[in-house]
């Protein structure tokens, strides 16, 4: 492919953007009254805001330019129809089938993987209800009153993450436990918590090989052998993989296995069957619920007109801040205390993505790529870092994400939140000049001198991008839209650069090398041959008790 930075579309971009970044957005807004208009778009019932980022309608119709010279209406295509777009393993990347609601086929090397999905929905329907209802139980015949999902990254961060967001729809007579980390403190916790014979454990991991999800697992296993006996992990065990002879090993009975597949990438696949754990918390048919929001957002990627496509929007903006106006940061903010764990769901979905560094023919990319994501629930984040982003000197981009209606049933408080997240976008746009401060700080009575000395500490330069997405109120349809949102963007993104937002050879790398040295840190004698390992060593040796 021609290189990134030789597109006529991309220098007049950057052309463009010498201009931008001699604006500020308080001539923007002034020149452009009906800027909120021009600038922010309503679709699939959620309203993207724009209008506080640093472009001008010509920036938004030379970024359409630039996605349609590198062809993303055509990559969208191929992504929907299984093409293997995931070029260096080789696959498919189709989590857009597994919430398919139409009656289109989706095929797969000449195949219809559709019935197989519907299959795996049933089955987990089947089993879902059953658990709920008490046909499905633990091996002294006592219903299961708690689950315990162990998995990690894309097997664990959207079942947190969807199971807080959607709290209020829980069955209140299950409880749900996540259990990642391999340190042993979250299973500890979580078993001295549950009582054994109601205890159902899902093992989540696609290749039933992630030390840390087979070294947690193997630990409840043991738990449950030790308390109820060696035939009980048959009843008190369920799992989620592609590994059929591990699944065998772990002697876990085919009714309780659940199929996932290699077209499906662990942070695009808490809508499979990875969702298990999401649907007995919440039950199925609000799983089912966010299936069809996410189908929505598809649907909207892949026919909505580019101008009018909120992930394309989002993703075009993405690049804009990362290449052309210097942000490296992104923080994500949602005024809604349900979403506190989004910022770290879509960390993992970005930062693993779009963290590469050459392009899909393994040529360097030669511009920056995914930035780093981070964020916290205002109001929280207002008395946390806020100061940072007000006034220090980082360059840090913000979306802003909050419901109109309360998620509690405590409306006012909820307006309250919208009155802070309304006034912080405000407050990053126009910040307050030397001449407000002064005006401020004379009719509260202060000295002259005293007002000159305090004026730099007070000054706020304004002209921090952010965008808005806000919504009527958060269930399982608009996270089925949200999240379907983010994916969509992310690949957006992905186009623009040339890169492969779908395998993830870094994290893979960090497995295997955790791996080769496991048996040396449980027994430090072990020979290495590194001399800054063997010093690490010699000290884990010394501190053990």
């Amino acid at each position: 492919m021609v290189q990134l930075t030789d597109l006529a579309e991309w220098n007049a971009l950057a052309s463009h953007a010498t201009t931008i970044r001699e604006t500020h957005l308080r001539e923007l807004f002034a020149s452009a009254p009906d800027r909120f208009e021009k600038l922010s778009r309503n679709e699939v019932n959620l309203l993207l805001d724009f209008s506080r980022q640093r472009v001008t309608e010509e920036t938004i119709e030379l970024l359409l330019n630039l996605a349609s010279v590198r062809d993303l209406r055509a990559r969208i295509d191929a992504m929907f129809a299984g093409e293997k777009i995931n070029t260096t393993e080789k696959r498919a990347v189709l989590h857009t089938a597994l919430r398919n609601r139409s009656s289109r086929p989706v095929m797969v090397d000449g195949r219809d993987v559709m019935p197989d999905i519907r299959a795996s929905l049933e089955k987990m329907r089947n089993f879902v209800e059953g658990i709920h209802g008490g046909r499905i139980h633990g091996s002294t015949g006592k219903a299961f009153t708690d689950i315990v999902n162990i998995g990690i990254g894309g097997s664990d961060l959207g079942i947190v993450m969807a199971t807080e967001a959607l709290a209020k729809f829980r069955n209140r007579n299950l409880r749900l436990h996540c259990v990642s980390n391999i340190d042993g403190v979250q299973l500890a916790d979580t078993l001295e918590k549950v009582d054994p014979a109601r205890t159902l454990f899902v093992v989540c991991s696609k290749t039933f090989t992630t030390l840390e999800t087979l070294t947690n697992a193997k630990l409840a296993r043991q738990w449950i052998v030790d308390r109820l006996g060696e035939g009980a992990p048959a009843r008190h065990f369920a799992a989620v993989s592609t590994n059929a002879k591990a699944m065998d090993t772990f002697l876990i009975p085919p009714q309780n296995r659940f199929t996932m597949w290699d077209w499906v990438g662990g942070r695009y696949s808490l809508w499979s069957a990875v969702g298990l754990s999401i649907a007995l918390a919440l039950g199925m048919d609000q799983f089912e619920l966010m299936l069809e929001g996410a189908f929505e957002m598809d649907e909207h990627f892949r026919t909505a007109p580019f101008d009018r496509n909120l992930p394309v929007l989002m993703g075009l903006l993405a690049v804009w801040n990362r290449n052309f106006l210097g942000y490296d940061s992104l923080a994500v903010l949602p005024y809604d205390q349900r979403l506190h764990r989004f910022p770290a769901y879509l960390q993992q979905l970005q930062m693993e993505s779009n963290g590469k560094s050459v392009t899909l023919e393994g040529e360097p990319v030669g511009v920056d790529t995914g930035a780093v994501i981070w964020g916290e629930p205002g109001s929280n984040a207002q008395h946390s870092f806020f100061e940072l982003l007000h006034q220090g000197t980082a360059r840090v981009a913000m979306e802003f994400i909050a419901p109109v209606n309360a998620s509690s049933r405590y409306q006012q408080q909820q307006n309250l939140a919208l009155a802070n997240c309304l006034a912080q976008m405000q407050a990053f746009v126009f910040g307050q000049d030397a001449s407000e401060i002064r005006a401020d700080l004379s009719a509260k009575g202060v000295a002259e001198a005293e007002i000159e000395r305090l004026i730099p500490h007070k000054l706020h330069p304004g002209n921090r991008p952010s965008s808005l997405i806000l919504f009527p109120r958060l269930g399982p349809k608009t996270l089925g839209r949200l999240i379907a949102l983010y994916e969509h963007k992310v690949f957006t993104e992905s186009v623009i650069w040339g890169i492969n937002a779908f395998d993830q050879w870094g994290v893979e790398l960090g497995k295997k090398l955790a791996d080769s040295l496991a048996p040396a840190v449980e027994d430090p004698k072990t020979a290495v041959q590194d001399t800054g390992l063997r010093g690490l060593l010699d000290q884990l040796e010394k501190w053990r008790s």
